[in-house]
């Protein structure tokens, strides 16, 4: 298979995935479109093709650094459900990214 081809099945596992949320979502299932959501797949994917193409050191210091995410992304989560209500949907994505960076640019100052 080529790098091409590899990258394109990537795209639409990871299509897949949101467009089942969504559609998850939609039909007022929002408990099962948050498990699809947060569901290992794509993570289990990553770990099967990085160990397939880099071996078992590799997919340890990816899953050590995957963990790092693990905060930023619940202040994010955090955010939009208190920003939602307060400040309407757009305005609070946009706030949530921006303390979901700011949050990435300290775990990368701890990390040094």
């Amino acid at each position: 298979m080529t790098d091409l081809a590899k990258y394109v099945v990537y795209f639409l596992l990871g299509g897949s995935i949101v467009t089942f949320s969504t559609y998850l979502g939609s039909q007022g299932k929002s408990f099962l479109a948050a498990m699809a959501s947060t569901f290992p797949a794509i993570t289990g994917v990553t770990f099967i093709l990085l160990y397939a193409g880099g071996g078992g050191a590799t997919t340890i210091d990816y899953a050590k650094n995957l963990l790092w995410f693990v905060p930023p992304w619940t202040v994010y989560v955090i955010a939009m459900i208190i920003g939602i209500p307060r400040l309407g949907f757009w305005p609070a994505m946009v706030g949530s990214l921006v303390l979901y960076i700011g949050c990435i640019g300290l775990v990368k100052l701890v990390l040094r």
